[in-house]
């Protein structure tokens, strides 16, 4: 006999228990038990006002941002559309049946405000890394450093020359992205007023961008061989090698003096936080300039990364990989055995110009094969010491190790992209980007912590081992 279900609901009374029908394996009753947010209500109380109608519970909006980044809700309504259906959603959220979502515009002001000023979003992500940390994910010993390019949230039509004048909107028409661009201008202006050094190396400092976009005119005119060129942002990423566990990532702009520079940041940071400082750490040739290479061996860190090094020719002629230096005379010897001497003086703060005599040039059987100028000229870092060393790892098994283990952070970038959809920002401006970044790092680590460490649990008992 076939049943049919009474379509009544007339019902007066309901017993619903929402803990009960959020599964146990579930991935957000694991992360539940891994995400601990008791401190931001202390932390932030300055930010609010004293009067006036209550606001959004700050813990509830984080939550409900891990919600969308864990699970891929990459925009903020579609957010609190899923929130308001989803019973895991509500239950992760501290929300009853009945109880109201927030609309999906409170999360900007708190975003671009609150949450910023008080840094609460990297308060978050540290809470998990240390939480990856005691439960022994992290070893400590080896880290890897790499960076990804994400395209930024904009139309590449709507562009300029980097080196034409520009007719910005005044500061209240202008849009969020625009006004942090000029005020980072106003800022780097009054630091070179000051005599200040924003970083760059000699003139770079001030060779304007090729692109501006007229959008987010903080993103990067990026063109690489094979691709059409396009607006970008850097995903930095710094992990231990043991479980490939996130300790540090920034958004910065797709810039390799930059990637230096904030890879430095990462891992004095990481020290600083967590007083952890890798014995080796593994990148590609990127971060192979001398200044990084050197930085890190005077803090006892092995480099793991090839030297970057363009002085190899490919025109048959030698390369200065081919003239031997003596260390102890301080001079270069060429092939054909003559001696290159330098005067001492340095170039740009850190080369130094060896050069043969004519006389010895001239006669020389090798010349085609040298030069074509009187005399043959090569270069030497202050630091050339340090690429030697560093060379020398190459062939060691240790080195070989690293490789292998850099793979993880590449892995990480591609569950960003293909998993949490992050293959393109959609917040604008360099501070929105760096908040996508650390969410997206926040949730792949708990996501990460909950796969390795959660268990299914009993019918009654919590899911996961703190």
């Amino acid at each position: 006999m076939m049943g049919r279900r009474e379509e009544g609901q007339g019902q007066f009374f309901y017993s619903f228990d929402l803990d009960k029908v959020v599964p146990p394996d579930h991935l957000e009753r694991q992360i539940d038990g891994l995400l601990d947010l008791s401190w931001v209500h202390k932390e932030l109380a300055p930010y609010y006002s004293h009067t006036g109608r209550p606001s959004i519970d700050p813990v509830l909006m984080i939550r409900m941002l891990m919600v969308g980044y864990v699970f891929a809700l990459r925009s903020e309504r579609r957010l609190c559309a899923e929130v308001q259906v989803n019973l895991a959603y509500r239950w992760f959220c501290k929300l009853g049946i009945e109880d109201r979502i927030p609309d999906h515009s409170v999360f900007c002001r708190a975003r671009h405000e609150r949450f910023r000023e008080s840094d609460a979003l990297r308060r978050v992500f540290e809470g998990v890394v240390a939480m990856c940390i005691a439960t022994g994910l992290v070893g400590g010993e080896a880290f890897s450093i790499d960076a990804s390019l994400i395209k930024a949230d904009v139309d590449k039509k709507k562009r300029v020359p980097g080196d034409q004048p520009i007719a910005w909107p005044k500061a209240e028409e202008a849009s969020r992205a625009v006004r942090e661009y000029l005020a980072a201008l106003d800022a780097a202006g009054s630091d070179e007023d000051r005599g200040g050094d924003s970083g760059g190396k000699g003139g770079d400092r001030h060779k304007p961008p090729k692109e501006v976009s007229l959008t987010d005119p903080q993103a990067t005119w990026v063109a690489r061989p094979g691709l059409d060129p396009f607006f970008a942002y850097d995903a930095n990423y710094l992990i231990d090698n043991k479980a490939g566990i996130i300790l540090d990532a920034v958004g910065t702009r797709a810039n390799r003096t930059v990637e230096i520079a904030i890879t430095q940041t990462m891992v004095d940071r990481v020290e600083r936080r967590f007083d952890l400082r890798p014995q080796r750490l593994a990148g590609d040739t990127v971060y192979g300039a001398v200044r990084l290479l050197k930085w890190l061996v005077d803090r006892n860190i092995t480099p793991h990364v090839r030297v970057w090094d363009k002085s190899a020719r490919t025109d048959g002629t030698f390369s200065r990989a081919d003239f031997v230096f003596d260390q102890q005379r301080n001079i270069y010897t060429c092939p054909g055995g003559a001696e290159l001497t330098s005067t001492g003086n340095i170039d740009q703060g850190h080369i130094v110009y060896y050069r043969a005599s004519k006389s010895d040039c001239s006669p020389c059987s090798l010349k085609p094969k040298c030069t074509t100028a009187t005399g043959r000229k090569i270069t030497r870092d202050l630091n050339e010491d340090v690429r030697d060393r560093v060379r020398a790892l190459a062939d060691t098994e240790a080195f070989q190790q690293s490789r292998r283990e850099r793979k993880k952070v590449e892995m990480r970038f591609a569950h960003m992209k293909r998993i949490l959809r992050l293959d393109r920002f959609r917040l604008r401006g360099l501070s929105g980007v760096r908040d996508e970044v650390l969410l997206t790092a926040t949730a792949q680590n708990l996501r990460r912590l909950a796969k390795l460490i959660c268990r299914a649990p009993p019918p009654l008992g919590v899911a996961c081992l703190a």
